[in-house]
């Protein structure tokens, strides 16, 4: 079974960057859920996403680069510094995502209450789409792949469930 897609998507499926805005989505999900409880101005939500994803960012840099020179060393071959770079980058994306909807409010365009349903919502719609398109990819038919985005979705649908049992 073959799906088409358009080719920036299949470029984008290739590149390897789909695991890290995944794990990017699920961090900045678990911010902003974390956030949500006492919610801070919209402003400093955008900060705490922007620091988040410097962090992790540099976090990745260094975990990749000691891990480039372990391999080296013992006769691997080094990942070429711009697909570090764009890993990366990728998942500095993923964190940062929510933050358009906050920057929203300064503007008028979205009350600070809807800015985190949005990003709560946007995070779990995003997770879920990337497993559907796996599941479609591996073969599954459409049910199988909903199936399997409804599996992976589970991880940010339980994070969204346990902030609403605790608030």
């Amino acid at each position: 079974m073959s799906i088409h897609l358009h080719p920036r998507l299949t470029s984008h499926l290739r590149s390897g960057h789909v695991s890290r805005i995944i794990y990017g989505s699920i961090i900045g999900l678990a911010l902003v859920l974390t956030l949500e409880a006492h919610p801070p101005t919209a402003m400093v939500v955008v900060g705490t996403l922007a620091a988040t994803a410097v962090a992790v960012s540099l976090a990745e840099l260094y975990s990749e680069i000691v891990g480039s020179r372990a391999r080296v060393a013992v006769g691997g071959t080094r990942e070429p510094w711009t697909t570090v770079a764009e890993a990366a980058t990728a998942v500095a994306f993923g964190i940062l995502f929510p933050s358009v909807f906050f920057l929203a409010v300064p503007l008028g365009l979205l009350d600070l209450d809807t800015a985190f349903s949005l990003a709560k919502w946007t995070g779990l719609g995003l997770i879920a789409g990337y497993g559907y398109v796996a599941g479609r990819l591996s073969g599954a038919g459409t049910s199988g792949a909903l199936l399997q985005a409804l599996s992976v979705a589970l991880i940010a649908a339980v994070l969204i469930g346990l902030k609403a049992l605790v608030h």
